[in-house]
């Protein structure tokens, strides 16, 4: 049995809905079965979160451009620890969960707040600056 989930927009409290993700991303959409979850007011409030493939569950919480952007670069310094080999990808979010002192449920980017987003930056370029003068 699937059960229904209700998900709110954190900006205007509406409901949101599953989308397919070229809703969002018209001619640009790369994957037909991608999926998104989508504030109801969509355009009018610009919040939306991409759902996971094989759950269809949202990956994370629902972001405005701001926010997401935000996450945008958050991913990309994280991304950096096990993309250049400094640690394997699980290691790297174990990391993040701890410098972070989040629970490993909530140590994922798609859920965070741009000040979490701006701390995760922060670590990373910390770590690789300590990296690359112990290099």
């Amino acid at each position: 049995m699937c059960k229904r989930m209700t998900v709110k927009c954190p900006y205007c409290h509406s409901l949101a809905v599953k989308r397919p993700a070229s809703f969002v991303y018209g001619e640009k959409n790369r994957d037909p079965e991608a999926y998104v979850y989508v504030c109801s007011r969509y355009p009018f409030c610009d919040a939306y979160v991409a759902a996971h493939k094989k759950t269809g569950l949202p990956m994370g919480t629902l972001a405005n451009g701001e926010l997401r952007h935000k996450r945008i670069l958050a991913h990309r310094a994280f991304n950096r620890l096990w993309q250049e080999g400094y640690m394997g990808k699980p290691a790297a979010y174990r990391w993040l969960q701890v410098q972070l002192g989040l629970p490993e449920s909530m140590a994922h980017i798609a859920m965070f707040s741009g000040y979490l987003c701006g701390r995760v930056v922060e670590l990373c370029g910390t770590f690789l600056q300590g990296a690359a003068r112990a290099a």
